[in-house]
């Protein structure tokens, strides 16, 4: 097998399944008690960490109870320019914004959440983790431990501090994993791809955990499928529908106190 991309990132993976073993069952059971209760379990990221919440829902295979928070202001829609990498990258790098998306996000006491992050150090996922563990939240931070440089934002902490618990993608701190001949700096990023491939293992693990309570919460499937067509989807984002909007009555009063702090 050559020594690029696939061989290098199947070791990381093997790595993160046998690092993360408790930690992932750890989560799969907090978010299957939160889910069975008909709460949310809520994903974060900025910048290309926002692929894995992405990926977490809506996708077939994924299930209703999983809230992607995507804040397009830290999304980039154009490499320059409006919308442009180095907006994004200054944006969630700076403190006191991130609040003001959040506020109008159904965040309940009792739900979940999972930040991603490589590096940890970035504003706006070290905000969401400490606004969601003061609205009762339990806090899942996914980011590479490897990263240990210090903490750039002014509470002194890093993703990995303001959480409840961490999942290691283990990433290198240059996330590129290739090194090429005559090149000075690898190329291919793993961080987001393991972000995503541990996002799938949480999903799995927390239907295990909740098919174990006898509970089945409605599955996406796609309309190649025989017998599945996009109506049976269009039914299931209607239970989704219901539940954020059950969420947000719940969240009414917290909203409308911060409005008017």
């Amino acid at each position: 097998m050559s020594d690029f991309y696939l061989h290098r990132l199947i070791g990381l993976i093997e790595k993160a399944g046998t690092n993360n073993a408790a930690a992932l069952d750890e989560a799969a059971k907090r978010f299957s008690e939160t889910l069975a209760k008909g709460g949310l379990v809520h994903l974060f990221g900025s910048g290309h960490s926002v692929l894995p919440t992405q990926e977490a829902f809506p996708r077939y295979g994924s299930f209703v109870g999983l809230n992607p928070l995507t804040d397009p202001r830290v999304m980039w829609h154009n490499v320059l320019g409006a919308g442009g990498v180095r907006e994004l990258l200054w944006l969630e790098r700076t403190e006191n914004y991130i609040d003001k998306f959040l506020d109008h996000q159904p965040l309940n006491p009792g739900d979940c959440i999972i930040i991603y992050s490589h590096s940890g150090t970035n504003s706006a996922g070290i905000e969401t983790a400490l606004y969601a563990k003061k609205r009762g939240l339990f806090v899942v931070a996914v980011t590479s431990k490897a990263n240990d440089k210090p903490a750039k934002h002014s509470s002194g902490k890093r993703l990995k501090d303001a959480a409840d618990l961490v999942i290691d993608t283990g990433s290198p701190v240059e996330d590129a994993i290739v090194p090429i001949e005559g090149w000075s700096r690898p190329v291919s990023g793993s961080s987001t791809v393991l972000a995503m491939i541990l996002t799938h293992e949480l999903i799995a693990r927390t239907a295990d955990q909740l098919a174990k309570k006898g509970v089945e919460l409605p599955v996406f499937a796609s309309p190649t499928i025989e017998g599945v067509t996009l109506h049976d989807t269009d039914i299931i984002y209607g239970v989704y529908r219901e539940r954020m909007l059950e969420a947000q009555q719940k969240h009414l009063d917290t909203f409308k106190q911060t409005m008017a702090g």
